[in-house]
Parts: structure tokens; sequence; C-alpha cells
């Protein structure tokens, strides 16, 4: 059987231009019924003065000690042999910048190639896709054909699970989490990350 080629990736100008026009979030509300739990803790519900604040890069900062490695650690993830993975296998004990992504989210594919270029600079902050998917097959194709050479892993079922835990109530993607060498929570954004943005996200986690 014949296999269907990818569509060529746009050229990264034209589509950022056709998107910041445009919605920089993809909601997965339709994804609801086809995702099951993992058995992770919602988010604590923030108290006066203890929840994230934004900042002038439009980033939320995080206050301290909201949980980010230890959930991670907990979900059940898996590589693109579909075999499952621990999270302590892929970063160690580094800062890390979580992108959660899919093939479908077109802001999502706007952001690749910063996160690409940050990877290649090999800086002390990892970086770690998780795709929304559930099958590797396709998303091998899809990662070749972007050139994609960070570790990205499946969530498969437990994706939207895992995001609400770390912060995304509102289930949408592209959702970015920066986490600093103590695993905890420094930063994220939901929606579109620009450039600026992921620069602030690594020197927050960086320093």
């Amino acid at each position: 059987m014949s296999r269907r080629a990818l569509p060529a990736p746009a050229p990264r100008r034209a589509l950022r231009r056709r998107l910041l026009g445009g919605a920089a979030l993809a909601p997965l509300a339709a994804l609801g019924g086809a995702v099951g739990s993992v058995g992770l803790a919602a988010p604590a519900p923030a108290t006066a003065g203890s929840g994230p604040s934004a900042d002038a890069a439009g980033l939320l900062l995080e206050p301290p000690g909201q949980p980010g490695r230890e959930l991670l650690e907990r979900a059940a993830l898996w590589d693109l042999d579909d075999r499952p993975v621990r999270w302590s296998a892929l970063v160690g004990g580094r800062p890390v910048i979580v992108n959660f992504w899919a093939r479908w989210c077109a802001p999502c594919r706007v952001e690749i190639p910063e996160l690409v270029a940050l990877h290649q600079r090999r800086t002390p902050v990892a970086v770690v896709g998780i795709a929304l998917e559930n099958d590797a097959a396709p998303l091998r194709d899809f990662l070749r054909a972007y050139e994609v050479d960070y570790p990205v892993v499946l969530a498969r079922g437990g994706g939207l699970d895992l995001m609400r835990a770390l912060g995304n109530t509102r289930a949408g993607l592209p959702f970015t989490v920066a986490l600093g060498r103590s695993g905890q929570r420094v930063a994220s954004r939901l929606g579109l990350l620009s450039r600026a943005q992921l620069e602030a996200a690594v020197q927050k986690v960086a320093s």
C-alpha cells in the first residue's frame, strides 16, 4: 500500500504571519471522549496572592512550589518506537522546556523551528515535546518532515489530564511549561510561543 506523502512544511515566515493574524490556540474539546485518566491530581486551587502572574514577556510566572517533574514522572509516556519511557531518562535533573502539541495544531507547527533552534544550541536547558497522539508511525513521519531533532514522546490518552495537572485548565494547545533544576514549574504559556517568550523562559529556568 502506498503511503500518502506529507505536505511540505510551509515557509516559516509565511506560516507565522498567517497564524498570528488568526487563532493562536487550538482547543481540545473534540478529544474529550477519547482521553482517559492517568491518575494525576488536579491543580490545587489558588489562594489569594498565590496564583500565577503574567510578566512583561507574556509568560505566566508560577508561585514557588508548583509541582512539575514529579507529575511528569508519574505520567505514562511512550517513545517513538511505542516503548514506555520514564521522564527521568529524557532529561535527568536538567531544567527543561516542555512543549505539549499535536500534528493537527497549526500554532504548534509555528513553534517547532524555534524549539529546534534552541535544542541545537546545546544549552543547559533541555527541550522535550509531548505529543497528544496515539500512533507513533505517523508522528515519526511528521517529525522527519519538520526536521525535529529534540526528544518527543507520546502522551496518548493521558495528555489532557497531564496538561491540567500542570496548570492548563483550558485544555488548549500549544501549551509550554518551563521547569527549573528543582523540577518545579517556573513559568508557562498557553498559546503560540514567540521567540522572545521562549528566550525569556529559558533565562528564567537557567538562572
